[in-house]
């Protein structure tokens, strides 16, 4: 096994679904990979994990006996418990899977390049690619509107802004209701967000200006620009100082 390559259990009762991924993880080159098993059951799974560590689970949620995501809350329980991607034909679940912490969900028939930047999503969990950047891998975010699902490049995120339990996901053309907390965004993606607000964070790529208002003016005494959003953002005087210091370097 060559140094380094990530260590994968494929887990699908579907033989030709299991073939096209072995496929897929030979080409792997960035990140290198290292196919330890196969498993078309939960509980088959569960039997190899005992005697074979890995480090990333290639997970159907379909499964006969118990389904993928039971097996994932299993895992969770491990000592080491391996990374999850699910690979599925549906997107049904794709809350759900992500409510287990799941890096990655991709839709069958996955697309080589899907599966790569599934793969490095693994690598910085692990700590072995700190340099990962949005740009080489483009985290995203699962919302619903209307029964449908759609996987939302966070890239494409102007700013958060809590109300009530649900967040207000903001782009450029639409907004988005979504069920998260801020300070779950703000320490899994503060290189890409800053906090202005208790209530709001902010792309920083799209920071236009920071003005102060007039005394009389309501707020707490300035307001964030940003491109693309006709309305200023209040910031906090608490936040302040960090929101200076990070958008301006003073």
């Amino acid at each position: 096994m060559i140094a380094d390559a990530l260590r994968v259990l494929v887990v699908d009762d579907e033989a030709l679904a299991r073939a096209r991924l072995r496929l897929l993880l030979s080409h792997c080159l960035a990140p290198v990979t290292c196919l330890m098993g196969e498993a078309a059951s939960a509980a088959d799974a569960l039997a190899r994990l005992q005697h074979t560590p890995v480090d990333v689970v290639l997970l159907d949620i379909h499964l006969p006996g118990a389904d993928g995501l039971t097996l994932a809350r299993e895992l969770r329980r491990l000592p080491a418990p391996p990374a999850v991607i699910f690979v599925t034909a549906h997107l049904a679940h794709a809350v759900q899977a992500f409510e287990l912490e799941a890096l990655d969900y991709l839709t069958k028939p996955v697309r080589f390049e899907r599966l790569q930047a599934a793969l490095h999503k693994v690598l910085h969990w692990r700590g072995h690619a700190p340099t990962v950047t949005t740009a080489m891998v483009d985290a995203r975010l699962v919302v619903q509107d209307r029964g449908r699902i759609e996987r939302l490049p966070l890239s494409e995120v102007l700013y958060f802004k809590a109300e009530l339990k649900y967040l207000r996901v903001h782009t450029l053309h639409r907004t988005w209701l979504w069920e998260a907390a801020l300070s779950d965004l703000e320490a899994r993606y503060s290189e890409q967000f800053l906090r202005i607000h208790r209530n709001a964070l902010v792309a920083r790529s799209a920071v236009r200006a920071l003005e102060k208002l007039p005394p009389a003016a309501d707020g707490d005494g300035w307001v964030l620009h940003l491109n693309g959003v006709t309305e200023p953002l209040a910031v906090s005087r608490r936040q302040l100082s960090v929101v200076r210091q990070a958008v301006f370097g003073s």
